[in-house]
């Protein structure tokens, strides 16, 4: 052995044992992490009588699909309504509210980037700021604008519309954050060419900084297709209809008039994440890189 190898080898060993070091603290935290996750799945294929905080950790004694199909139809005899409904409501929110609010913000970036006003300074400040507004603090007004507002005859309060306008207004400032980070990283000198061109400043967004907004695009609606997905405080706020109302708050209600049954419960729980779980899973890369594309060449 020469006296390199001697010197390398216990370095290199160390290296190794930091590395087992550091996978097993990490395998560890995953494991904690997906716990609850693991109860979810396990509880909502047994039957109810496998139900029991005692046994919660045990596996189903087998594939019982009752607990889903009790939880995406409900049970008129237990007086609970299914998930379907309430799934479907869900779908019809969020996705025109993510695609308007995604838009809305691509344009807002666009104008504070690339078209600067006077005021521009002072307007953006004042759109983050409905970021730390809280929400419960609003709530009475709000109810009592919607209530006061009707487009096409159609009453925006215990609407699926109403609920839509809400989502899109407080997505603004985050959508419009996101977007004007990743615009200033685009070179001005496009948007000066295009003018120079004859484009007008509708011309320059659909045909210059549109086309380049896609990394943005998947950040935003990847972001607001999971927060309205998951709120529960607007919708359970804003639409007193139940036929109006989504899957966070049909979920609340997933329950009978006498005894909660737990297993539907947890089914009703893990369809209701089903669609951001897939978002992630499929889409999670894609979120990772545009979020680094604005902030390395910014």
């Amino acid at each position: 052995m020469t006296a390199r190898e001697h010197v390398l080898r216990p370095r290199i060993s160390s290296i190794r044992w930091q590395r087992v070091m550091l996978y097993t603290v990490l395998i560890a935290f995953a494991i904690f992490y997906l716990m609850p996750v693991y109860v979810l799945i396990v509880t909502g294929l047994k039957s109810f009588a496998e139900v029991s905080l005692y046994r919660m950790w045990y596996p189903p004694s087998g594939l019982h699909f009752d607990s889903y199909i009790k939880a995406w139809f409900g049970s008129e005899a237990e007086g609970f309504r299914g998930l379907n409904v309430n799934f479907m409501n869900s779908v019809y929110l969020t996705i025109p509210a993510t695609i308007i609010s995604a838009m809305w913000g691509s344009i807002n970036g666009y104008i504070l980037t690339k078209w600067k006003f006077r005021g521009s300074d002072v307007l953006f400040p004042l759109l983050l700021f409905g970021m730390f507004i809280p929400y419960q603090s609003i709530l009475i007004p709000l109810v009592q604008t919607l209530q006061k507002i009707n487009i096409f005859g159609i009453r925006l309060y215990g609407s699926i519309p109403g609920l839509i306008l809400t989502h899109v207004i407080y997505g603004i400032p985050i959508t419009t954050l996101i977007f004007r980070n990743y615009y200033a990283s685009v070179p001005t000198e496009l948007v000066e060419a295009a003018r120079i061109d004859g484009a007008n400043i509708f011309s320059v967004y659909r045909h210059v900084l549109f086309p380049l907004s896609m990394p943005g695009f998947v950040v935003v609606m990847i972001w607001q297709f999971t927060s309205i997905w998951n709120d529960f405080l607007f919708a359970a706020t804003v639409t007193s209809n139940p036929e109006a109302q989504p899957i966070t708050v049909g979920l609340n209600n997933l329950a009978g008039s006498y005894i909660v049954e737990w297993n539907v419960q947890m089914a009703g729980a893990l369809i209701a994440a089903l669609p951001t779980l897939l978002v992630y899973i499929f889409l999670g890369r894609f979120f990772m890189r545009g979020l680094m594309a604005g902030s390395l060449k910014g």
